[in-house]
């Protein structure tokens, strides 16, 4: 089975998120990745960024960039953890690759959940509006 991962942009680029639970869930087979046979192999081909809260274009980049990884023979793409419990665009998008890309398998989910989704939603929406100093800030000496 050959497989790609869509991280969430804003969990990767603006908070740092490596993907280490879905790579180590993928290797242990455990969270979405359990419903593959123990006697499968499994590859993973590449793992790329939705490209963040959609605008007008936000479909048309997401298709550019899961060609990326369509092009590499995907059997399945996996919407990370993050995707599943932070994006409200998950099922349009979902939609719109199985639309798009009917031969690959598309499942929401990778690794298994540390907390409640409640309790991860609330924690990121803490990271994400903790004051930041900006230049503004620098040149104004505060």
């Amino acid at each position: 089975m050959r497989i790609g991962i869509l991280t969430c942009s804003s969990a990767t680029q603006d908070l740092g998120c490596s993907s280490v639970s879905c790579l180590k869930d993928l290797r242990k087979r455990k969270g979405a990745f359990s419903q593959y046979p123990n006697d499968e192999k499994l590859d993973l081909i590449g793992i790329i960024n939705c490209s963040g809260c959609p605008t007008l274009a936000g479909p048309e980049k997401l298709l550019g960039r899961i060609r990326a990884l369509a092009e590499f023979r995907i059997d399945a793409i996996h919407f990370s953890y993050c995707m599943e419990a932070l994006c409200p665009y998950k099922e349009k998008y979902k939609k719109l690759l199985q639309e798009r890309f009917p031969d690959i398998k598309i499942i929401i989910g990778t690794h298994e959940a540390h907390i409640t989704q409640e309790q991860f939603r609330e924690g990121v929406k803490e990271l994400f509006c903790q004051p930041k100093r900006t230049m503004v800030d620098l040149i104004k000496g505060k």
